[in-house]
């Protein structure tokens, strides 16, 4: 096995061939929320917290989904890198079913749940704004999952340049979706016909402009599964019982930790709402530059879970290690980088975003935070997809419960309201948690490839 290991230079050659684009990808989903945030924080502070709290009602609810799919990611690379294209595809027929169903299951709650807030006396200024955006955004789930399911076929068949493709097309269309149906097309010149009858929505038209690109993104990666050649044709497209429970038994802790870790930025969001609308502004428009970068480096972590993927489904310890281990650098290097931008430029990043004035203050210490904890976010994101490729995913899962609720969640009540330090304190509280998850997730990788990883489907 050692004589087919390559240099740590040759693996960062070739982690970063796939990484690159599945990171565009990646971030270019962020990129989306990015764009929503920076159109409706134009429309107010109200506007602005309505979607910050929807965003995180959603999240909160569709993470674990997200990540019951993120079962197939193991399952379809070690597929791969056993030499059985024939079984990947079979799973990506798979995971479609598991998308469908656990994507519309998941849409009746984040309708229902916004019309129980008031009974739980929660009685916020932009609920009906919530409710709207939500409406609409439902939709959008099942083909989110869908668009998952397929990326992870794509990604761990190598062929990334259609994930590019889709993230760069989403996007262009996004940003003028955005602007038309958050605004209106009455000030459109006359040559854009129809278009400028569409009436000005706010909220609800930036969740319009996301569900019309899910469906864009789900076509251009469906139809790119074309090009991979099935030797000996395409297996059997009928749901298959064990294999859906297979995904499931993989997936369901990943759904955990996902759930775990976004529930705990979410929580983070609603408290901050209890602090002001100011606070729950300035908190959206942090994570969402946190996300932004964090999407980056959660491309590297999928292709070190391509990687080792590949290398345990081809029985080779020694390269899953060393795949692992250069993915967790050039994490860290990367989030390096936006540390600094985050430290050097806050006041800079927060005009961009076309902050209101009330909000600045608060915002400008969150972007310090924010500067601080990049590599702690870098390493346990990173540190998560290293694992997920060697099957390795209830670890993940109680890593996550550990350090974001029973470290980082008090150190947070306790910055926040007991010292009073408001929304800051309580992202103090998110860096520690964060800086504790990437701890146990490297300590985790370096004491499971130091023996003999073995294949899910051995």
């Amino acid at each position: 096995m050692s004589a087919s290991l390559p240099t740590r230079r040759q693996e960062l050659r070739e982690l970063w061939k796939l990484a690159l684009p599945i990171a565009i990808a990646q971030a270019g989903q962020s990129m989306m929320s990015f764009v929503d945030t920076a159109v409706v924080s134009r429309v107010g502070t109200q506007a602005l917290a309505a979607v910050g709290l929807a965003t995180a009602v959603f999240f909160a609810i569709s993470s674990f989904a997200m990540g019951l799919l993120m079962g197939m990611d193991p399952l379809v690379s070690q597929a791969f890198g056993a030499g059985n294209p024939r079984r990947a595809r079979g799973l990506l027929w798979q995971g479609s079913y598991l998308a469908l169903s656990a994507g519309t299951l998941l849409a009746i709650p984040l309708v229902v749940v916004p019309r129980l807030l008031p009974r739980l006396g929660v009685d916020f200024a932009e609920l009906p704004q919530l409710q709207d955006y939500l409406d609409w955004r439902a939709p959008s789930l099942p083909l989110m999952l869908l668009f998952i399911n397929t990326r992870t076929y794509l990604q761990s068949a190598a062929l990334t340049r259609p994930l590019v493709v889709a993230t760069v097309v989403a996007n262009v269309f996004n940003l003028g979706a955005d602007i038309l149906f958050v605004f209106g097309g009455e000030g459109l010149p006359a040559w854009f016909g129809p278009l400028r009858l569409v009436p000005a929505m706010g909220v609800k038209g930036s969740a319009i402009a996301t569900l019309l690109c899910c469906v864009l993104q789900w076509v251009i990666v469906t139809s790119a599964v074309r090009q991979i050649h099935v030797p000996g044709g395409v297996p059997s497209v009928r749901p298959v019982r064990a294999d859906l429970l297979q995904a499931a038994r993989v997936g369901l802790p990943i759904g955990l930790h996902i759930a775990a870790e976004v529930g705990v930025f979410s929580l983070a969001g609603v408290l901050a709402r209890w602090l002001g609308p100011e606070s729950m502004s300035a908190h959206q428009i942090a994570i969402s530059y946190a996300s932004l970068t964090f999407t980056v480096a959660l491309g590297i972590g999928n292709a070190g879970s391509v990687r080792v993927g590949w290398a345990v489904g081809a029985r080779n310890t020694p390269l899953a290690r060393r795949s692992g281990m250069v993915a967790f650098a050039s994490g860290a290097g990367f989030m390096s980088l936006c540390a600094l931008l985050f430290a050097l430029f806050p006041r800079q990043l927060a005009d961009l975003m076309g902050t209101p004035a009330e909000v600045i203050p608060l915002l400008v210490p969150l972007l310090m935070v924010c500067a601080v904890f990049q590599i702690s976010d870098g390493v346990q994101g990173v540190g998560a997809g290293v694992l997920r490729g060697a099957g390795e995913t209830q670890f993940t899962f109680l890593a996550n419960m550990v350090g974001h609720y029973v470290v980082g969640l008090p150190v947070a009540l306790l910055l926040g309201f007991g010292l009073k330090l408001g929304v800051v304190g309580i992202w103090w509280g998110l860096c520690v948690g964060l800086t504790a998850v990437a701890l146990a997730l490297f300590w985790r990788f370096q004491r499971q490839s130091s023996g003999t990883f073995q294949p899910l489907e051995a």
